[in-house]
């Protein structure tokens, strides 16, 4: 890899330690901001307050980030990247569904469509402008 990024949070920078990586923590990479429903399982959360997040993009009850602040946020960093040759990243479930929507261009209705799973790799090619989703869901080596 040409450049390596993560998220700040802890879990990234122990995948890539894991992987021996020396990757630079990029804030635009962080996770979707789950505000106060952060550590709560989906049965502590008001129903009717989890389906007004899952349904209107703009909505964010829980005082955190709502989805199209995901979206745009990572589909301004995958705008920022220009022609850096192999970049890889260790980040989130909604910062790689944010990305993979954005290379499709696909509706933020999508978000909640993509399933990533833990320990996976997906891959874009392109750049700025003209991404492609290669692969999703390759095992992590």
């Amino acid at each position: 890899m040409d450049v390596l990024g993560r998220g700040p949070e802890l879990r990234c920078a122990q995948t890539a330690d894991a992987l021996g990586w020396d990757a630079t923590v990029d804030e635009a990479l962080a996770d979707l901001d789950h505000g106060s429903w952060r550590g709560r399982s989906l049965a502590e959360v008001e129903q009717t307050e989890l389906l007004a997040w899952m349904t209107d993009p703009d909505a964010a009850p829980h005082g955190g980030e709502p989805v199209s602040g995901v979206l745009k946020r990572v589909a301004d960093w995958l705008d920022r990247q220009g022609d850096v040759g192999r970049l890889g990243v260790v980040t989130s479930p909604a910062v790689i569904r944010a990305a993979i929507l954005a290379a499709l261009g696909a509706p933020a209705s999508a978000f909640w469509r993509v399933d990533i799973s833990p320990s996976t790799v997906t891959q874009l090619t392109g750049g700025p402008g003209r991404w492609t989703v290669r692969e999703t869901g390759l095992p992590l080596e």
